[in-house]
């Protein structure tokens, strides 16, 4: 690992925090300028943290192709760590401290200098990030919907009345609550093959699982269908990887940056800030999802009850270099017609 240069990092938190935690998009000359200037060297190790279950190692190990098509002369390597979210599977996240479980080793990992990146999925991110640490790289999104995964239904309007759906996400629950109350819905939790086996064993008649994951493990075979975000908006940062390190590293900051999916990054960004200004969490019933199309970002959010009873949904469209912006307004939009009562209540 290089040794960064101090000098320059006061001038690369100042960046982030008026861009938001992501990268700006798009990045400005002077900034790429800067960063030109602080790493000029190709880096000769590059350590990632990862989670260790298999679709966080296929993660990583994606990045780590990447990075050594782009420095063929580093040696990149893997640095596995299983978090709290991994060991605690007899309870749904909302109880037991939400979305951080799945970071907080990773990024102890940055800052004692064991690693120098970590690979993150983002819906798994936690929407505040502590001051140390930046996410100066997302990667080109896979599929970013929900998929419905079952051996007997097509979908859940096939599903007959009394029939167990397994979810992990308040998200996801509330809205099977909304359309198809006549369904039940179990939590589901335990890494991607676990999920699989608990619905093969026939503990569930189907489950909803990120259609990102299936597809990266090869298990597309699985889906039985895509649920269309008008069924089910997927969460802030879904089927998107988020590159993490620390604030003082502009070096790493540098040679990240050929990774950058521009497009992915504001759509994110905008998600993301819906959430954060919702106080988004996994207590919180919400989704964000955002697309690029002829040139303008669509936003779509919402909020609802975790029993499907009331569901407050909004949209914005705007340039995507106003990403941020666009979801802060969202935020409001949502507040504006009903979102804060929810909230209040689930609070």
């Amino acid at each position: 690992m290089l040794e960064s240069r101090p000098v320059r990092a006061p001038l690369v938190r100042t960046l982030m925090l008026q861009c938001g935690e992501i990268w700006p998009y798009p990045a400005p000359s002077y900034l790429l300028r800067e960063l030109s200037i602080v790493s000029q060297a190709t880096p000769e190790r590059i350590v990632i943290a990862t989670r260790e279950s298999r679709l966080a190692l296929w993660q990583a190990e994606h990045i780590k192709a990447r990075l050594e098509g782009l420095y063929p002369g580093c040696n990149v390597e893997l640095l596995g760590m299983t978090t709290r979210g991994d060991q605690i599977l007899d309870r749904p996240l909302a109880k037991v401290g939400g979305k951080g479980l799945f970071v907080k080793e990773l990024e102890t990992a940055l800052l004692d200098g064991r690693a120098d990146i970590a690979v993150h999925s983002m819906k798994d991110v936690p929407m505040v990030m502590g001051d140390e640490f930046v996410l100066p790289c997302i990667t080109e999104r896979e599929v970013p919907l929900d998929a419905f995964v079952s051996n007997r239904y097509d979908s859940l309007a096939d599903m007959p009345p009394g029939a167990v759906v397994g979810t992990s996400s308040l998200r996801r629950e509330s809205q099977i609550h909304a359309q198809y109350p006549f369904l039940a819905v179990t939590s589901l939790r335990g890494n991607l093959d676990t999920r699989l086996r608990k619905l093969d064993e026939g503990q569930y008649d189907a489950i909803i699982l990120a259609a990102a994951g299936l597809t990266r493990l090869g298990l597309g075979e699985r889906i039985r269908s895509v649920m269309p975000a008008e069924v089910s908006l997927p969460a802030a940062g879904q089927g998107a990887l988020g590159i993490e390190c620390l604030a003082a590293r502009p070096d790493v900051i540098a040679w990240l940056q050929p990774l950058v999916d521009a497009d992915t990054a504001a759509c994110v960004l905008a998600e993301r800030a819906v959430a954060r200004a919702l106080a988004g969490s996994c207590e919180v019933p919400l989704g964000a999802y955002a697309v690029i199309r002829g040139g303008q970002l669509w936003l779509r959010g919402f909020v609802a009850r975790p029993d499907g009873s009331e569901i407050v949904r909004a949209e914005r469209e705007g340039a995507p270099a106003d990403a941020d912006a666009l979801g802060r307004a969202l935020a409001e939009d949502l507040r504006a017609q009903g979102a804060e009562a929810i909230l209040a209540d689930i609070g």
